[in-house]
């Protein structure tokens, strides 16, 4: 009896280890995550800010901002996709691609949207 119930307490301390371990790993992809979208969020507001662009129109503008930073925007859709998979394992590959490519394509729109106000401000 006491063989057995140690076997199941090494059992329940191996899968609570486990768990820990796995709830660690999900928290390192979360923070390469954050990290990935605040350096493809920087490099896109080195862009915006860049004095070259205020002679810009809002689509030659648009355009750039999709052409920009592409180590960046392809980190950031990398490290969330990681992050997405470990959170929802049972989530579709395609729909967590989804996901980062919308997240990729909200920052350009927000960029731009700031880019197209400052220039109607300034007229």
């Amino acid at each position: 009896m006491r063989m057995l119930v140690a076997a199941a307490l090494l059992v329940m301390s191996s899968a609570a280890i486990s768990s820990a371990a796995m709830a660690d790993e999900v928290d390192d992809a979360h923070k390469l995550a954050i990290t990935g979208r605040d350096a493809y969020w920087n490099c896109l507001a080195r862009e915006y800010s860049r004095d070259s662009n205020k002679a810009m129109s809002d689509q030659e503008f648009t355009s750039l901002i999709a052409n920009v930073c592409p180590s960046e925007r392809q980190n950031f859709r990398v490290s969330l996709i990681d992050f997405l998979s470990l959170q929802f394992p049972k989530q579709d590959a395609d729909a967590n691609l989804t996901t980062a490519n919308r997240a990729i394509e909200l920052a350009q729109k927000d960029i731009v949207t700031a880019f197209t106000r400052r220039r109607a401000a300034a007229k």
